[in-house]
């Protein structure tokens, strides 16, 4: 899949002005009154593309679930009357026969449509022959495959105008955030298709307000090409995800705020300096190789004197010392511990792995 045109809807969108791609607008058209009001409001402020939720399935039935088709005819109106572009959510073959007829400029595929291949293929299967951007958001659980996968499906469709938003994937771990953002994900699909705008969604990822603009900025210092966020005249009084919308007045702030760091050095003397860091950088990374390389080679002999000694493999009170002492020493050592400990489960795994071997003369 190549993606490097100069003439995508997603780049001329914002052709010359210098920074990110803006998508803002509610979680949901509410009523045709907040649409337009909202628009306004976005219109002033140089949003690139105006977003509303028109079908909006919850997680559990009973709350409110979106206007339906009568929410399209307010963002053609948007459309008409302030020259917006406009995107929505389409999970269904007639969604998106409705937003065509509707004359929607952008579509988006939602993280519970892109984890099931089937909707995907529906969607990409009404879409043979039409000539509209699409914008695939990550799948609820963290499967880089299945992203991939939902955005090869639109390509062989004939869908080349795309984007991948980025609004972080669930979790059952009770973390600051309403869905972890495992930025190395999205960093590998960048680094896989060169050329694909992708787009962080904060409201998703943070869950709240004050997490928009941190969470903003993360994605544009990573080198994203936008942003998607929600917003609404009255965020406390909204039908969905009242906590993370920000007001028109807000997002203003927000987008003032935003930086934008340049993607190159621009002078011949700090590429030298920086040349010289990754030098020092690839000589520790040797080390640690080295080092794991050593560990793991004691690792393999300790596994021989368990295996002479009829001992098992996982030793629990070991195990325990290593996970406690380890980030104790890093953090001794101005290493974040949390990192630290994650790369010891790795190393655990790798070690009973070797050991399990020895004992079974594998």
């Amino acid at each position: 899949m190549k993606f490097n045109n100069p003439h995508s809807f997603f780049t001329a969108l914002q052709a010359g002005q210098g920074h990110p791609l803006v998508i803002a607008g509610p979680c949901s058209a509410e009523t045709e009154a907040q649409v337009m009001q909202t628009a306004e409001a976005l219109k002033q402020q140089g949003v690139h593309l105006f977003r509303a939720g028109i079908w909006k399935p919850r997680t559990r039935p009973g709350s409110f679930e979106g206007v339906g088709s009568q929410g399209l005819a307010w963002l053609n109106r948007v459309k008409r009357e302030l020259g917006l572009k406009v995107t929505t959510e389409v999970a269904t073959a007639r969604h998106v026969e409705e937003a065509l007829k509707q004359e929607i400029d952008v579509l988006w595929i939602g993280a519970r449509t892109t984890v099931n291949p089937f909707a995907v293929q529906e969607i990409a299967d009404a879409l043979q022959g039409v000539q509209v951007p699409v914008m695939v958001k990550n799948p609820v659980n963290p499967d880089l495959a299945l992203w991939i996968g939902a955005i090869e499906r639109f390509y062989h469709a004939g869908i080349t105008d795309l984007a991948a938003i980025h609004r972080g994937f669930s979790s059952y771990q009770q973390t600051k955030y309403r869905n972890v953002p495992l930025w190395q994900i999205p960093i590998e699909l960048k680094a896989r298709y060169q050329g694909l705008p992708v787009i962080v969604d904060p409201s998703h990822i943070g869950g709240r307000r004050d997490l928009v603009f941190p969470v903003s900025q993360k994605g544009l210092d990573l080198g994203y090409d936008g942003v998607m966020i929600e917003t609404h005249p009255t965020p406390e009084q909204a039908l969905s995800d009242a906590a993370q919308q920000v007001t028109p007045a807000r997002l203003a702030e927000i987008i003032g705020q935003l930086q934008v760091r340049k993607s190159t050095y621009d002078d011949a003397e700090l590429v030298n300096r920086a040349e010289e860091l990754r030098l020092q950088i690839d000589a520790a990374d040797h080390e640690i190789i080295a080092a794991l390389a050593r560990r793991m080679a004691l690792v393999e002999q300790i596994g021989e004197y368990k295996k002479q000694n009829n001992v098992q493999v996982l030793q629990l009170e070991r195990w325990k010392e290593i996970f406690r002492s380890r980030p104790e020493w890093a953090e001794e050592a101005g290493v974040n511990p949390a990192f630290v400990e994650e790369l010891y489960k790795l190393i655990h795994v790798e070690s009973i792995r070797k050991q399990t071997k020895v004992l079974d003369g594998i």
